[in-house]
């Protein structure tokens, strides 16, 4: 009879302890299905953001590409100079520009300035698109020659100095004109100079670099939603991202 009960009392307790296994895979499987939940629901607000944001820049970036298109279609050619859709004008004419090797702009380059810039500000300065403009970059770009150099480096570094300055002349030359004094410490904020030298070569078609073209300014507009869209994807890309959402 002591036999049987503490057969039984064994039992029940294996009973209780398996129960006791269950109930904590149950809460495991629980806490796993509403952190995956959480995840998603996560994932899924940021996609919608992502979405948002995308949609917000597509339709800013046509609308001003649609108000420099139709401020500038009628003197592009003559300027020798060209818009994309990614908002840049790009001025191609390098007779134009510069004398060869010089940073000092031409007269013919200061006259097309002269007139380009005032009203390329009086677009991107609009109640439209003021507030959304994070930054306007003049850049300055050169073919991969350079006379004497001994180095494919040393002509990439030469040029790198010749397109920054060309950048800083180019900027010093518009920033000074009288019709836009009345932004001048708004263009001190966004506008900045930059030399990129020969990194973004233009090519013919048999695969030759053009250097005419490829010794250009450009002036280009960066949006507001450029950065959101990056710290989007830069947030996701965090190992923490995940710890951090949770929070």
């Amino acid at each position: 009879m002591m036999r049987n009960e503490n057969q039984e009392v064994l039992a029940d307790e294996e009973g209780a302890h398996w129960i006791s296994v269950s109930d904590l895979m149950a809460a495991l499987m629980m806490v796993f299905l509403l952190v995956s939940v959480v995840f998603m629901v996560i994932v899924q607000k940021e996609s919608e953001r992502m979405r948002e944001v995308a949609e917000i820049y597509l339709d800013l970036r046509q609308a001003l590409y649609q108000d420099l298109l139709d401020e500038f279609k009628d003197d592009l050619p003559r300027w020798g100079a060209e818009l994309t859709p990614d908002l840049v004008i790009s001025f191609q004419d390098s007779g134009v520009l510069f004398e060869l090797g010089s940073a000092k702009l031409r007269p013919a380059f200061e006259t097309i300035l002269h007139d380009f810039f005032p009203r390329y500000v009086q677009v991107i300065t609009s109640a439209d698109y003021r507030e959304d403009i994070e930054e306007v970059r003049i850049e300055g770009h050169t073919s991969r020659d350079w006379t004497n150099a001994r180095t494919v480096n040393e002509a990439y570094i030469n040029n790198m100095r010749l397109s920054q300055e060309r950048t800083r002349s180019s900027l010093e030359y518009v920033i000074n004109l009288p019709q836009v004094k009345n932004e001048q410490e708004w263009l001190k904020h966004y506008l900045t100079a930059n030399g990129l030298s020969s990194s973004q070569p233009i090519f013919n078609a048999d695969g030759s670099e053009n250097s005419e073209l490829a010794r250009r300014v450009e002036f280009r507009v960066r949006t507001d939603a450029d950065s959101r869209i990056r710290a989007i994807l830069e947030k996701r890309r965090r190992p923490d991202n995940r710890s951090d959402s949770l929070k």
